[in-house]
């Protein structure tokens, strides 16, 4: 194989390398969410590998699918006449053996399906043709590596994921491609010729998150103010109409998953299963349970156990920098807006807040090995907790193995934080109330993880063990 040129995804990478090195058939399942860069990787990756690849047609009819796989296996066949399509996919699927045959015998091959789901048309006999297709045949073929791949979340996750009939146990690999971490970003941005500072990369990335398709749209010479009022708030701009479509495309009766990211919008602290259910008024059955999980799978929310906890008292959290800008800013616009103009209001605030502690949350091993303590077993989680009618809300809490925990504040600010008297006495506070309740012995370190650090003070000296700067999370 020759060397790649795709930026970041190294872990992938590494994968995917395993994959065709095998001595073994592979069976590979990516999933992801929509413009997250599947398609891109796996085609850039394996561009001289790939003997023959389909894409499925969104809403197309059997015949209309059947029709696009005769046309591609009749390209890569170099077929100068046109053949008949296959009447079945038990047909199209034995054409499709009867070419690869020969190939396997002598090398590596990969097929790639795209959009993987879109092909299981309704009654369209597709998935069991394709099943028989693998068990019969492709399993036993060692030099055979075959890809699926779909934007549809909700049938990956139903028909592959977790369910168990269709291609349950068939799978042999599986990659779930998330968004570009910060680090990926600058790099996505520097390929482009687009050099900005850490804290303006970490502003974009606020709004757009780490997804390719939305950073493509980041121009040369614009600053951030212009590039977001740009693609958000113009009539046309590419992110003013996407959340419908976004969600549409992931999710089969989308509508319940909407529910649950609209009451998450509304509570930074997060919400309780029973809570969720009730602000959004869905079932408390499987329905719910599945719609939460592929919400989660897909990067939209996260769930996890709050200190002190057990798994039947799961907190979800908001997570997608996208969906949590768009309830603040987009949803109730009605004619085109000003970042400028939004960026100084006291929804800004909040918003910049809840935005940089999704990024923490996604950014944990960054921040662990800034702290030094990469080696050692940690869980992370949120504590939120009263006493005498004070409460407390701890964003971030890294419980380590070496009976230390650290206690992190999350602060977005433009410039050094100052932490004042004020800031000094919740933190004393926090850390009584976390210990009353929890009856906690751990050491307690307290961290800031804040963009251009703290300032020198008498507070900082006196209250903080660490802190973390926007650069650490670049690494």
């Amino acid at each position: 194989m020759e060397e790649k040129i795709i930026i970041g995804r190294e872990t992938e990478k590494s994968l995917l390398t395993d994959i065709y090195e095998s001595t073994e058939a592979e069976l590979v399942a990516v999933y992801g969410r929509r413009r997250v860069g599947k398609t891109y990787l796996i085609r850039e990756y394996f561009k001289k590998e790939i003997y023959f690849s389909f894409s499925g047609q969104i809403n197309g009819i059997v015949e209309d699918q059947l029709a696009n796989f005769n046309t591609k296996l009749s390209e890569q066949l170099k077929y100068k006449i046109e053949t008949i399509p296959p009447a079945t996919w038990q047909e199209a699927l034995a054409r499709l053996k009867a070419y690869l045959v020969p190939i396997v015998k002598k090398k590596k091959a990969v097929i790639f399906f795209d959009e993987f789901p879109w092909i299981d048309s309704h009654k369209s006999g597709f998935l069991s043709a394709f099943d028989y297709f693998w068990n019969d045949w492709a399993s036993t073929q060692p030099n055979l590596k075959v890809i699926i791949c779909g934007s549809s979340a909700s049938w990956m996750i139903r028909k592959v994921i977790r369910n168990r009939g269709g291609l349950h146990n068939r799978i042999t690999r599986k990659i779930r491609l998330l968004p570009f971490t910060l680090n990926e970003t600058e790099a996505f941005l520097k390929s482009k010729n687009i050099s900005l500072e850490k804290y303006h990369i970490t502003q974009l990335y606020m709004v757009l998150g780490g997804i390719p398709h939305y950073l493509k749209e980041v121009r040369k010479g614009e600053s951030v103010a212009e590039t977001i009022d740009r693609i958000c708030f113009s009539k046309d701009g590419l992110l003013r109409h996407e959340f419908n479509e976004l969600y549409g495309s992931l999710f089969h009766k989308f509508e319940s998953h909407l529910a649950v990211v609209k009451a998450l919008s509304s509570k930074t602290e997060g919400l309780t299963r029973k809570e969720l259910i009730e602000k959004s008024k869905l079932s408390s059955g499987g329905t719910t349970t599945l719609v939460l999980q592929e919400l989660e799978e897909s990067g939209f929310i996260i769930g996890y156990i709050p200190f002190d906890k057990n798994k039947n008292e799961i907190v979800y959290k908001l997570e997608d920098e996208f969906t949590i800008f768009y309830f603040k800013f987009i949803e109730n616009l009605k004619t085109t807006g000003s970042w400028e103009k939004f960026s100084t209001g006291l929804t800004w605030k909040t918003w910049s807040g809840l935005a940089f502690e999704a990024i923490c949350h996604k950014h944990i091993s960054q921040i662990k090995q800034a702290l030094g303590i990469s080696g050692i077993y940690t869980e992370i989680s949120s504590w939120r907790g009263k006493s005498n009618d004070q409460g407390a809300q701890i964003d971030l809490l890294i419980d380590r193995a070496d009976q230390c925990i650290n206690l992190c504040e999350i602060k977005f600010h433009e410039s050094k934080y100052a932490i004042d008297k004020t800031t000094a006495e919740n933190i004393a506070n926090k850390i009584q109330i976390f210990k009353e309740k929890t009856k906690i012995r751990k050491a307690i370190f307290v961290t800031f993880i804040t963009v251009f650090g703290l300032l020198e003070n008498e507070y900082k000296l006196s209250r903080v063990q660490s802190e973390i700067k926007i650069e650490d999370l670049f690494k």
